[in-house]
């Protein structure tokens, strides 16, 4: 049998299947590339633009990029490494993200990517925008202001669920998460705890009622070892069922 083909990633070999990208090959071998918007069920499509890498020597997103296109790649750079922490910087500034009230302080990929990256100052001047908070919902709480737009709880809707709850809607700046129902609250929609879409966001946006701090701040998955250390746990891999 033929070795796996394979490319470089920071100067390290990385073996690839036919079909994955750089990004899915590099965290199913235990490299972890940093990213926000990838979800190991789900098709890469790159809006977050965390993991852009430089392939070579062009600046490309990771989790787009085929595989069998890269020879070079290059990602744990500080030049990359400045530019993420921009894009992180600026997540934090555009909504409200109190970590240390916050229910998913130590489950939230942005807190633990802005940790892995040293995120130490603010770098701008934060827009406090004015976002609801929806418990209209018996059993999911909608906390609008922490939302970072990577769409996994829209894709996950309308491609698992076949439910369509969530859109985005506007442009720029003024772009946000909705509700698709008439009157904008998740509690006049089909939406069910069981749903996929109700597990797959990365900050604090979409929590269960009455399960908060149900594992200690301490204790909790990126308490225990930092997100570059869980690499292999963002491998791809097919849809999970979901809990009620």
């Amino acid at each position: 049998m033929s070795a796996r083909p394979t490319f470089l990633l920071d100067g390290v070999e990385v073996p690839f299947d036919p079909g994955q990208s750089v990004m899915q090959a590099a965290l199913a071998a235990g490299r972890h590339i940093p990213h926000l918007c990838y979800h190991p069920e789900f098709k890469p499509h790159g809006s977050c633009k965390v993991c852009t890498a430089r392939v070579d020597g062009r600046m490309m997103t990771s989790c787009t990029v085929p595989a069998e296109m890269a020879t070079e790649v290059e990602s744990d750079t500080e030049e990359l490494n400045d530019l993420r922490r921009t894009l992180v910087q600026m997540l934090f500034a555009e909504g409200n993200h109190f970590c240390p009230s916050c229910e998913q302080s130590g489950n939230c990929l942005l807190q633990a990517l802005g940790y892995d990256l040293g995120v130490m100052t603010a770098g701008f001047r934060h827009l406090f925008p004015d976002r609801p908070v929806d418990a209209s919902h018996p059993e999911i709480l909608l906390d609008f202001n922490r939302c970072i737009l990577c769409e996994l709880c829209v894709r996950a809707s309308r491609e698992v669920d076949g439910k369509d709850v969530f859109a985005l809607a506007g442009r720029g700046i003024e772009k946000h998460l909705v509700v698709n129902a008439e009157s904008g609250r998740l509690g006049d929609t089909n939406a069910a705890a069981a749903d996929k879409a109700m597990s797959v966001c990365p900050v604090g946006v979409i929590l269960r009622k009455r399960e908060g701090f149900h594992v200690p701040i301490g204790e909790r998955r990126f308490d225990r070892s930092p997100v570059s250390d869980q690499a292999s746990d963002f491998a791809p891999r097919k849809p999970e069922a979901t809990r009620g």
